[in-house]
């Protein structure tokens, strides 16, 4: 009986999930979505991505519950604006559904990713080699490697690798970090130095790539991660002053971030050239008011690569603020739950690792909403699991095995 509880315990919420996905893709345009069996086959790997995990210990269902609803979203919405990458986005899914039921036995004993930390650092540089010598370059920044039909953007994995990293390195000298004194040049850069590795990686996809929001969102998630561990702001405050020096450079050698940065002063200046992305998706903002102009109802197809970086807009247009402040609410309460399975590990690893993979998802979200409504110069990251991207969901289902993984742990402890 205790078994068939923790079974439906663990199902039902998935199940939620299809139902409301299933409402949501019923009010597809006709003939967006293609084949019926391939949506019937994500369904089954989504009730498969629960069910087949270890049913021991009693997790956070919530989790991947949500990745499911937000997906489902998406998929609607890029169906909206374009069927083409709407199709792809459903083989996406598939092959991110499958690599997350894969690497589930792996994710239950998650504290094994500690004992190759420098494999992660590897790992990220050959992919920058890889990506400066075969990426291809797509409106002034370089970000994907095509190989045959598949088109992969490296950063979105390069994230993960610097978030195990940094956990495993900072789990081991945190405290010799803490106590070291601001001063003391010698003693900071003996324990310093590897670690600023990770604000290196955003230094060089500024660079190297011309990226600032992924460069913004490592660095957002490296001063997050050093700062639970040492508490020592005096180095998240020098890390950031070297950055936004670095980042006023770039804006004034690369055109591309120069662009970036005047469309965000002022889009309005040039209405028919480079602000005309900008431009209209504020009036798609204007138009959607408090409660929105209803679904395919709007104009989204005014909105250049509006499945990728607009997604939200477009969104935002049809639902309104009410739907927008929904869709963020859902966001927030994923964060929220993997930050709180973080607060709840018994070992300083697994509550960095969990720290780091929220709050890299909560910045990337508050960095490209905080770009769409003009807080910031928009950048080229995805809104997780919505915009149209395959390399964005197979690291954000990554993600969120991982931390789903992570939080059963908890579970078990409490019930012992």
């Amino acid at each position: 009986m205790a078994a068939l509880t923790l079974v439906l315990r663990r199902v039902l919420p998935m199940v939620v999930a299809l139902l409301v996905s299933a409402v949501m893709l019923h009010f597809a345009p006709p003939q967006t979505l293609g084949s019926p069996w391939l949506l019937g086959a994500l369904a089954v790997l989504a009730l498969a991505w629960v069910v087949l995990a270890p049913m021991q210990a009693k997790r956070d269902d919530m989790l991947p519950a949500l990745a499911i609803v937000l997906c489902g979203l998406g998929l609607t919405l890029v169906a909206r604006v374009s069927p083409q990458l709407a199709l792809k986005q459903q083989w996406w899914l598939l092959v991110s559904l499958v690599i997350a039921i894969a690497v589930g036995p792996a994710c239950a004993n998650v504290r094994r990713l500690a004992s190759y930390k420098y494999l992660w650092v590897l790992g990220s540089l050959i992919l920058f080699v890889l990506l400066v010598i075969f990426g291809q370059e797509v409106n002034g920044a370089k970000l994907w490697i095509t190989i045959g039909p598949v088109h992969y953007e490296p950063i979105e994995l390069i994230k993960l690798f610097i978030v195990f990293f940094l956990a495993a390195y900072l789990a081991e000298t945190a405290d010799v970090i803490a106590a070291a004194r601001p001063w003391s040049l010698r003693a900071n850069l003996k324990y310093l130095g590897p670690l600023f590795i990770g604000w290196g990686a955003s230094m060089a996809i500024l660079i190297l790539q011309r990226d600032l929001g992924m460069a913004a969102l490592l660095l957002a998630t490296f001063a997050t991660l050093l700062y639970v561990a040492t508490r020592r702001i005096d180095i998240v405050v020098f890390g950031m002053a070297i950055f936004a020096v670095a980042a006023f450079w770039a804006m004034h050698h690369f055109p591309y971030v120069q662009t970036r940065v005047a469309v965000w002063r002022d889009p309005f200046s040039s209405p028919l050239g480079a602000g005309y992305q900008s431009s209209q998706g504020y009036y798609a903002l204007s138009a959607g008011g408090l409660f929105g102009t209803g679904y395919r109802l709007g104009h989204p197809g005014f909105i250049p690569d509006v499945a990728t970086d607009y997604i939200y807009a477009a969104f935002s247009e049809e639902f309104g603020w009410i739907g927008a402040i929904i869709v963020l609410t859902a966001f927030l309460g994923m964060v929220r739950r993997m930050l709180a399975v973080g607060m709840e590990q018994p070992d300083l690893y697994a509550k960095l690792l969990a720290t780091g993979l929220g709050a890299t998802l909560g910045f990337q979200v508050f960095i490209i909403v905080g770009g769409v409504i003009g807080v910031f110069p928009l950048t080229g990251i995805t809104l997780p699991f919505i915009s149209y991207g395959g390399s964005s969901l197979v690291a954000n289902f990554l993600l969120v095995s991982l931390v789903w993984a992570m939080s059963g742990r908890v579970a078990a402890r409490r019930n012992a």
